[in-house]
C-alpha cells in the first residue's frame, strides 16, 4: 500500500497476516499521523527476502520474528548476505501466535513421524519452534522431512494442495486451515513457554539518524494495540482487518478477534520486548543453528532506549 500524506514516510516491510493489526489499525485511526508520521506497508514473500532487503535499505523497518534478526546478525541466516551486525529489534509486538496445523488424518503430533512438513526457512524463523514441539514429543532430526515453502499463506496453501502435512500457522491462516478440514495440534506456547515473536526491527544507523521517527512509531503502535484491546472498539477493528487482509471475510475477522487478543498470548499490551522469550529463541537458536554458538545475552540483539524515550512522554 502505498502512502500519500506530506507527512516524513516510514517504509514498513511486512509478512501478510492478522499479525499486522496494530500497523492498520494506526494508519486508519490516524495515530500514526499524530506523532507526523506517515506509513507505507510492503508485503514480502520469505524471510530471506525480508531480511536481504533490509540489509540494503530498500525499507526501514521490519515487523519480523526476532529470530530472523539474531540469526543475521550471528551470521547464520539462510540469504547470502554475511553477518549483519547492524540488525536490532526495539519493539516487541507478539509471540508469535503460534499453531501447529496438520492435514486432517494426523490425529496427533507422533502421527508426523516419517512425513514432510513444512517451514518458512529451514535455519531461520519460527522452523525452531517447530523442532522443539517435535523434540519434546519424541522426534529428532531425521524422524520426518523438511521443506523450504516460504511465508504463511504459500505454506497453507501448499498443505492444501496436499504436498505436505504439517506447518506452523497463525491467524488468520490456521482459522483458514481449521475451516477447510485441517486439524490445529498445539500452540506453540503452550509446549516451549514463553516466546518472543515479532518484533518492530531496523538497522542499527537508520535508527540512530532517525531517532525521532522510531520514537514516534512505537507510541503510535502501543496507543493502536491499546485501541484494539478496547471492546467497544471490536466492530471497527473487525472492519479494518477485513479492509486490509486480502481474503480475509467477516467471519475469519470475527474468529481472529478472539485469537489475537487473546488474553494469554495475543497481542502484547505493553509492546515491550520480553526478554525471558527472546531467551527462548536464544536457547533454541543454540541448539538447532549452524554453526553452532552458544547464545545467552537478549541484550546484543535489542536496544531498549527508543522504547523507553517512547513511553516516557
Amino acid at each position: 500500500m502505498t502512502a500519500t500524506s506530506s507527512l516524513p514516510q516510514l517504509k514498513v516491510n511486512v509478512f501478510p497476516g492478522g499479525f499486522n493489526w496494530g500497523l492498520y489499525v494506526g494508519i486508519d485511526q490516524g495515530l500514526f499521523a499524530a506523532e507526523g508520521i506517515d506509513i507505507a506497508v510492503l508485503p514480502t514473500p520469505n524471510s530471506v527476502t525480508q531480511m536481504t532487503e533490509l540489509s540494503e535499505g530498500k525499507f526501514d523497518i521490519a515487523m519480523t520474528a526476532v529470530d530472523n534478526i539474531v540469526a543475521y546478525r550471528e551470521g547464520q541466516g539462510e540469504a547470502p548476505i554475511g553477518a549483519q551486525p547492524e540488525f536490532f529489534a526495539f519493539m516487541g509486538s507478539d509471540s508469535g501466535f503460534l499453531r501447529l496445523v496438520a492435514a486432517s488424518e494426523i490425529a496427533s503430533i507422533e502421527n508426523l513421524r516419517g512425513k514432510l512438513l513444512s517451514v518458512d526457512a529451514l535455519t531461520t524463523g519460527y522452523a525452531f519452534v517447530l523442532y522443539e514441539i517435535l523434540r519434546r514429543n519424541g522426534m529428532i532430526a531425521g524422524d520426518y522431512r523438511l521443506r523450504r515453502v516460504g511465508g504463511m499463506i504459500q505454506r497453507l496453501n501448499s498443505m492444501l494442495d496436499g504436498n505436505e502435512v504439517a506447518t506452523l500457522l497463525s491467524a488468520p491462516y490456521n482459522l483458514v486451515a481449521r475451516s477447510r478440514g485441517l486439524t490445529q495440534l498445539v500452540s506453540a506456547v503452550s509446549v516451549v513457554g514463553p516466546y518472543q515473536g515479532n518484533v518492530a526491527a531496523a538497522r542499527r544507523s537508520w535508527a540512530q539518524a532517525n531517532r525521532d521517527k522510531v520514537v514516534a512509531f512505537i507510541r503510535a503502535y502501543r496507543r493502536a494495540i491499546a485501541w484494539l484491546y478496547e471492546p467497544t472498539n471490536r466492530e471497527q477493528a473487525i472492519a479494518t482487518l477485513i479492509r486490509h487482509v486480502p481474503g480475509m471475510s467477516k467471519d475469519l475477522a470475527e474468529a481472529s478477534y478472539p485469537e489475537l487478543l487473546a488474553p494469554e498470548d495475543g497481542f502484547f499490551r505493553d509492546c515491550r520486548i520480553d526478554l525471558a522469550g527472546l531467551r527462548c529463541v536464544l536457547d533454541l537458536r543454540s541448539r538447532y543453528a549452524t554453526p553452532q554458538k552458544q547464545l545467552s545475552d537478549p541484550m546484543q540483539y535489542c536496544d531498549l532506549s527508543y522504547f523507553v524515550q517512547a513511553i516516557a512522554g
